[in-house]
């Protein structure tokens, strides 16, 4: 992704950001936001995936759901990544403008929050979240 793209998702991320209700958007105070282009080889190995496939993800929550964390936990802090070539790629390209694009990423960004209150796959399908 040229560094013109990367700036311009950048800001749409900021702007999706900044539309959240309020108590979601302070969830995210405590959570990291990381935007990477794709992948890296090791979170597409530890998802049962390749390279070929990098692409195809959008987002990724790390860390502890709120539903299991403990005071005895050592695990590094939950944080959220989304991929912008995922993204991009899932809302039909930057020819499908940038609406497009900003609602895939409320969508990931969604899902992925979602799974730090313990919501599964099947739960974020059903609420639209996929």
């Amino acid at each position: 992704m040229k560094r013109a793209e990367r700036e311009r998702f950048d800001a749409l991320v900021e702007r999706v950001i900044g539309d959240l209700p309020e108590g979601i958007a302070r969830l995210l105070e405590e959570m990291p936001v990381v935007v990477e282009d794709l992948p890296d080889e090791a979170i597409l190995r530890d998802m049962g995936m390749d390279a070929s496939e990098a692409d195809e993800l959008c987002g990724l929550h790390t860390g502890t759901a709120n539903t299991e964390a403990s005071v005895e936990q050592t695990d590094l802090p939950s944080q959220i990544m989304l991929f912008r070539v995922g993204i991009v790629e899932q809302a039909g390209g930057w020819e499908a403008g940038e609406d497009a694009i900003v609602e895939e990423i409320r969508i990931t960004l969604l899902h992925e929050i979602g799974h730090q209150f313990g919501l599964d796959e099947e739960d974020l399908r059903r609420l639209g979240y996929e």
